[in-house]
């Protein structure tokens, strides 16, 4: 009993069978269909910490009685490699499938990802990878186009919970936890199960005999927690994604969620005023001239009086690009000349709206026609003339 205490709540409360796997509903019909099946497919499960991947590659291999062998891509090298494929040769030769779990493969590099090639190819071996990073940039096309990606979503605040209430009853403190404590607890977490239950676990370490796990409980458990939030990672790049996506849509109450939540992870007050500058230009444009003078000022503002007062800047400047009206007149036509400019670009001046400093060059036609008045417009127009065909076609 001591043993099986030593070992962490998450670890105790794993799932041993589909069945009992909390969440992940959009793709545990495959996951199902892939263990009916029992032929070897290789996965790559990608998703945030703590939704399962290391758990659904182990009861993936123990529904289909392979030899499953775990690897961390942090701290292994090709020798350990090397010996799995001399195991899995040896579990070939005797008939048993074996399924390699790769954890945070993003982290392996090229030549060491280029070492499964040939034995996931052969079928020898079955490969599991786990990854926080998108697999498009971190895992190499050879070995991504013979796995199929399995998206893991982020734990709901309701599979949270149930996650702990089964935990509770496992570990007969349903009379020693509030209602109100399991609903912080889902708070904290951050759609992190393995978090769950971590703090529940030294939340319930924290009380004594009579005691009760309350909120407060859970909080001192958790302690300071920092958003989920690399800013090198996904989550840098879809929060503020959302934040342009928001203000185009003109939510300015969903734009100012995402602006807090990158103020509050420590973005760079600086890379978010330089979105909403390139925003007030590429989506209100001339439907509100003065978007960009605005967001301007944004980025002078939080550069000279820094952070927190800053936010309050970027708060109001956000709130007013969203309640802009928006326009990609201007955008649209840039794309159009850069396009032009790339196909024509070898295209000559017309002889009329050129430059004509000397007598001869007027008397060969340069800037003939031309008058210097406000608005005045040429007869023959500015653009050339293979460029003018190519628009009226």
């Amino acid at each position: 009993m001591e043993n099986e205490r030593a070992v962490p709540l998450a670890e105790r409360m794993r799932p041993t069978s589909l069945d009992e796997v909390i969440g992940q509903t959009k793709v545990m019909d495959l996951l199902r269909k892939i263990v009916a099946g029992r032929e070897p497919v290789s996965l790559i499960f990608w998703g945030p910490p703590g939704t399962g991947k290391t758990t659904l590659a182990r009861i993936i291999a123990r529904e289909m009685d392979a030899d499953f062998v775990e690897l961390s891509a942090v701290t292994s090298g090709k020798k350990d490699i090397e010996k799995i494929v001399e195991r899995a040769r040896a579990n070939w030769n005797l008939n048993i499938r074996t399924i390699l779990f790769v954890d945070e493969i993003h982290r392996f590099n090229k030549a060491q990802q280029d070492a499964f090639l040939p034995h996931v190819e052969s079928g020898l071996i079955s490969l599991i990878g786990a990854t926080t990073e998108n697999p498009s940039f971190e895992v190499i096309s050879p070995l991504l186009s013979r796995s199929r990606v399995i998206v893991l979503e982020q734990l709901s605040r309701d599979d949270i919970k149930e996650v702990v209430r089964r935990a509770v009853i496992a570990e007969n403190l349903d009379k020693k936890i509030t209602d109100d404590a399991i609903e912080t607890l889902a708070r904290l977490a951050n759609g992190d199960a393995r978090t769950a239950l971590g703090t529940l676990e030294v939340a319930a370490g924290l009380i004594k005999n009579r005691q009760k796990i309350t909120p407060e409980t859970i909080e001192q458990a958790a302690g300071t927690k920092l958003p989920i939030y690399d800013k090198k990672g996904e989550m840098h790049y879809d929060v503020i994604s959302a934040f342009i996506k928001s203000m185009r849509a003109g939510d300015d109450r969903a734009a100012l969620y995402y602006l807090a939540r990158m103020v509050a992870a420590g973005e760079d007050p600086k890379f978010i005023a330089r979105r909403m500058l390139i925003f007030a230009s590429e989506d209100i444009s001339l439907a509100g001239n003065g978007a960009l003078g605005l967001a301007l000022n944004a980025f002078m503002s939080v550069e000279r009086i820094g952070m927190p007062e800053g936010g309050i800047v970027l708060s109001h400047v956000a709130v007013a690009l969203a309640r802009a009206k928006k326009s990609r007149e201007t955008y649209d036509m840039w794309a159009e000349a850069k396009t032009l400019a790339n196909q024509f670009s070898d295209a000559p001046v017309p002889i009329h709206v050129r430059n004509a400093p000397t007598k001869l060059m007027k008397e060969l036609g340069f800037g003939e026609g031309q008058k210097w008045e406000a608005g005045f417009k040429h007869a023959k127009g500015y653009l050339p003339d293979e460029v003018k065909k190519f628009l009226n076609s």
